[in-house]
């Protein structure tokens, strides 16, 4: 263990895939970025250990918001792009070079929001992509407003008496399109974020994990749970884990619930494939 100022060295086994010389982080107390972040470096480790992925062939890509800043931590070439244009930025460094592993992540406004029609159709393409959307049902970095994903009823700063529209359901819209993989976690079970990627990394085409996740210090207080513990226990209370759920069964609604699963798993041509660069 090395600890000198914020520079943190030889601390912890997945220390090698993170730039510690940038920690501590900003997320707040509670947060579940973290827990998101070291799943997927452990799927990560799992793949370039069997020797099925090449740790310099890995590229993260992130847009803007609080889940972006998870390129700012990662050990590998990492791209902070604009506001939902991770996607896009993503797709064309794939198409430059189709040998790179992408992962993108990002928040549910930077991803169904603002990036939502760079996400639809890349989907359709079946697009060579990992996309890793955190989900937290607001816009937090900006206040708490009203994001796609809000589930209806509930308040935010921008819905002072809820929420009135149904939900955006990434799942079932992915779903509807073009993908080799859907799949929803929850930072409830770390376990299952680190199964999903594993599962991801193996694949070609367009790959769409959804991550709920906790955000306290504005979503949380914004419904009566401030508290990181309670939030965390509230939505784990919240999700069932099924195997091979019913897209039927995705709907994000607050008061019944979240199913957590792998929705689709296919190995339909990729688009790298149908232009013949794979």
């Amino acid at each position: 263990m090395d600890v000198e100022g914020s520079s943190v060295k030889g601390y912890h086994p997945l220390d090698k895939y993170l730039r510690t010389d940038r920690l501590p982080h900003i997320w707040c107390p509670g947060c579940g970025l973290g827990i998101n972040l070291g799943s997927i470096m452990r799927a990560i480790d799992r793949r370039v250990r069997e020797g099925s992925l090449k740790r310099e062939n890995i590229v993260f890509v992130t847009g803007i918001g609080c889940s972006a800043r998870t390129s700012f931590y990662v050990n590998f070439d990492a791209a902070h792009t604009l506001h939902g244009r991770a996607v896009a930025f993503a797709t064309g460094a794939k198409l430059a070079k189709p040998g790179l592993e992408m992962i993108i992540i990002g928040g549910d406004g930077d991803i169904a929001g603002i990036g939502g029609n760079h996400l639809i159709h890349a989907a359709k393409r079946n697009m060579d992509l990992i996309v890793v959307m955190i989900t937290n049902f607001v816009y937090a970095m900006t206040g708490g407003q009203m994001a796609p994903t809000t589930p209806r009823g509930l308040y935010t700063t921008t819905t002072p008496y809820g929420n009135p529209e149904p939900p955006l359901n990434a799942v079932k819209l992915i779903s509807s399109l073009n993908p080799n993989y859907v799949a929803r976690a929850s930072v409830t079970h770390p376990p299952l974020i680190e199964q999903f990627m594993y599962r991801a990394l193996g694949m070609k085409g367009f790959r769409f994990i959804e991550v709920l996740s906790t955000c306290p210090e504005i979503f949380g207080r914004h419904i009566g749970l401030r508290d990181p513990v309670t939030l965390y226990n509230t939505l784990r209370s919240k999700v069932v884990v099924k195997q091979n759920p019913n897209v039927e069964e995705s709907e994000l609604d607050w008061e019944k619930g979240f199913v957590l699963g792998e929705y689709i798993m296919r190995d339909n041509p990729s688009y790298l494939e149908i232009l013949g660069r794979r």
